[in-house]
């Protein structure tokens, strides 16, 4: 890990990075984001914010990846903040690391922001005020009951303001972006408004079989930790498993094996083409970042 270190610290002393500049340390999942973020952290004086949709959830551990004995001595933060089940949405996120951030400089260290969802980092180190437009109660549940081609449809339905960009990439975030719609539609006249960070990103892009490597062995890993009596776990606790679905991946695919519609070889199998799938994803996610002016050094 030394290697990717010293030309991080020797970038951040070129740059003079002050305490009020957010260090983004981003990358595909199994690539190593918390271990170099710690390491950086010890060496700088720093805090981490987490930027990980899951890993915001208690008890949902092993399937996140969250090895909160990574951190050693950091402060970390943004990390078991809410119970399984709970909703959380991006402008959620967006208030969350304001607040962090700011305890963070109160007490005059630096600010790294470390994670693999794009969508969160993006939302705070480039305007988008849409980020910010409030849930509207119910709108999301009662949307999921239809079909992609159908909330297409609604779609049709509203007037785009110029600068909003829709993406279509899962149905969640189109339902989202009717919900936002929505909303603009009921307030004409509301204007999000939004702090920005200035910030210096590091993405981590391991070569693509090394990437590979590493999610295989580390699935095979958290299911020797006990990954599925987790979701067992959850599923006794009273979490549906409709709910264990809609957080994808490790959950959504041991949802399916306890309910009996994967056998165990056809769940690891499964799992782990989705987890290179999801990774894949990412990478994509992070270039699209860079089209969108966002300047990432790679390593």
């Amino acid at each position: 890990m030394i290697d990717r270190l010293n030309p991080i610290l020797s970038l951040l002393e070129q740059q003079a990075v002050s305490k009020e500049k957010v260090i983004v340390i981003l990358g595909p999942t199994a690539s190593g984001k918390t271990k170099l973020a710690v390491q950086l952290a010890q060496h700088i004086g720093a805090e981490i914010i987490s930027a990980d949709s899951r890993q915001i959830y208690r008890r949902m551990d092993i399937g996140t990846g969250k090895d909160l004995s990574e951190y050693q001595n950091i402060p970390y933060h943004l990390i078991d903040i809410l119970e399984p089940g709970e909703r959380y949405h991006l402008g959620n996120f967006i208030e969350d690391f304001h607040h962090a951030q700011q305890s963070i400089l109160e007490k005059g260290n630096h600010t790294i922001l470390c994670g693999g969802t794009g969508l969160y980092i993006q939302s705070v180190i480039q305007q988008n005020p849409y980020a910010l437009i409030p849930s509207i109660a119910g709108l999301k549940e009662s949307l999921f009951e239809y079909s992609e081609a159908e909330l297409l449809k609604r779609l049709q339905e509203y007037i785009l303001p110029a600068d909003f960009k829709i993406d279509f990439s899962t149905k969640k975030r189109i339902i989202r972006a009717i919900e936002i719609l929505s909303f603009l539609k009921m307030n004409p006249n509301h204007l999000a408004q939004q702090r920005m960070v200035d910030s210096i990103v590091i993405g981590l892009n391991p070569p693509v079989e090394s990437r590979r490597s590493h999610i295989s062995q580390r699935l095979k890993q958290r299911l020797k930790e006990g990954f599925l009596e987790e979701v067992g776990k959850l599923l006794s606790e009273g979490i549906t498993h409709e709910q264990l679905q809609y957080y994808g991946l490790e959950y959504k695919y041991g949802s399916l094996h306890l309910l009996g519609q994967l056998d165990y070889p056809a769940f690891v199998t499964k799992l782990e083409t989705e987890i290179h799938r999801y990774a894949k994803r990412q990478m994509t996610y992070f270039r699209k970042m860079e089209k969108d002016g966002i300047f990432i050094h790679w390593v």
